[in-house]
């Protein structure tokens, strides 16, 4: 582990096994967001896979790491402004887009470990053979589905953005990967149009991208999981004209209506983009809570928010958990939360040496 990784976690250690850390962190929630649970750690480790991706074994790790430190809590029950003020910080684990891969490997997980879970859902990909352009586009260009496949791509691509010569050039390693992962980013400056139009030309994987309904259900039927809206294209709302904007959010609140029994109020903003047009829009269908994803942490008896901080969850963090202590200590200190008066300066100035 590179030496700043290593102070990382020796911060994050310090801050959730030490009186002082664990006083800054009382009366505190945390919302964890997660995206995808795949078969093997090695697949996840992809520098172009591991934000988004946890390998099993990695998610297994995590989910008993913190059950031993944290009040595991439905998201109902910690946005509940009744809870309590001054107890044993709670988290809570929320997944985005709603991956199949949500229902074959992280719900049994889940299960096994008693934990509760909220999933949010880009309704149109639902039951629906359309792909996640991230995935199709990524996952061409690294070679899944060979090297012609790769080659048309790149070529359609040339039209939008010049490709890294890394990406025409180097093997299939971690400098290709790293490369993958930039371009993608470069990716996002492009329509929402052009990017799913190049996505759905790219060749079909072995299953859909997303859940259908009936896992959806079957889920939802299990008392742990519960279901609520990520927008229904998973389009930037801030991009959207109001017209457009005003469809996107009816479509995705009236599908999660329709399929789920008891469809959490809050709504989930793809990307986290939101201003004051679309907090508006959202309060018109009735949200008054919202989850972006700018770090932070939640005080207990915390009025309603449209835009409430969450903390990322890579792979790298769920095979060392004290990473995620230290984004903790990073998200309580972004939060205002104050610190203990008889805290010691070393963990302020340790936290201060690796931002």
């Amino acid at each position: 582990m590179p030496l700043k990784q290593l102070i990382k976690a020796g911060t994050g250690w310090l801050c959730l096994n030490t009186p002082a850390g664990q006083r800054l962190l009382r009366g505190t929630g945390t919302i964890l967001m997660l995206h995808r649970v795949v078969a093997d750690d090695a697949q996840a480790a992809l520098p172009h896979r591991n934000a988004l991706c946890i390998g099993k074994p990695a998610f297994t790790n995590l989910l008993r790491w913190l059950k031993r430190r944290f009040d595991c809590v439905p998201l109902a029950e910690l946005l509940d402004p009744s809870g309590p003020a001054n107890g044993p910080p709670r988290l809570a684990l929320t997944f985005d887009d709603g991956w199949r891969d949500n229902a074959l490997h992280a719900f049994p997980l889940l299960q096994e470990h008693g934990l509760p879970a909220s999933i949010f859902l880009s309704t149109d990909f639902i039951g629906s053979p359309q792909r996640f352009w991230w995935e199709a586009l990524g996952e061409t260009l690294w070679g899944s589905f060979g090297e012609e496949a790769r080659e048309q791509l790149g070529e359609r691509l040339r039209q939008h953005l010049s490709l890294p010569e890394e990406l025409r050039t180097a093997s299939a390693g971690q400098r290709r990967s790293q490369a993958l992962e930039q371009f993608l980013q470069q990716l996002k400056g492009l329509s929402a149009a052009t990017l799913q139009e190049l996505a759905d030309g790219c060749p079909s994987p072995p299953e859909p991208h997303a859940l259908d309904w009936q896992q959806v259900q079957a889920m939802e039927a299990s008392g742990l999981i519960r279901f609520g809206p990520h927008g229904a294209s998973h389009a930037i709302l801030t991009g959207l004209d109001d017209d457009s904007l005003e469809a996107e959010l009816r479509r995705s609140h009236e599908a999660i209506g329709t399929h789920c029994q008891a469809p959490l109020p809050v709504y989930c903003y793809p990307n986290g983009d939101h201003d004051a047009r679309v907090c508006a829009a959202l309060r018109r269908h009735g949200y008054s809570q919202a989850l972006g994803t700018r770090p932070g942490l939640r005080f207990s008896r915390q009025a309603a928010s449209l835009s409430l901080p969450r903390i990322g969850v890579s792979h790298r963090i769920a095979c060392q958990p004290s990473l995620l202590g230290w984004r903790l200590l990073q998200g309580a200190r972004q939060s205002g939360v104050p610190a203990p008066a008889a805290q010691s300066n070393d963990l302020q100035e340790c936290g201060n040496e690796v931002e």
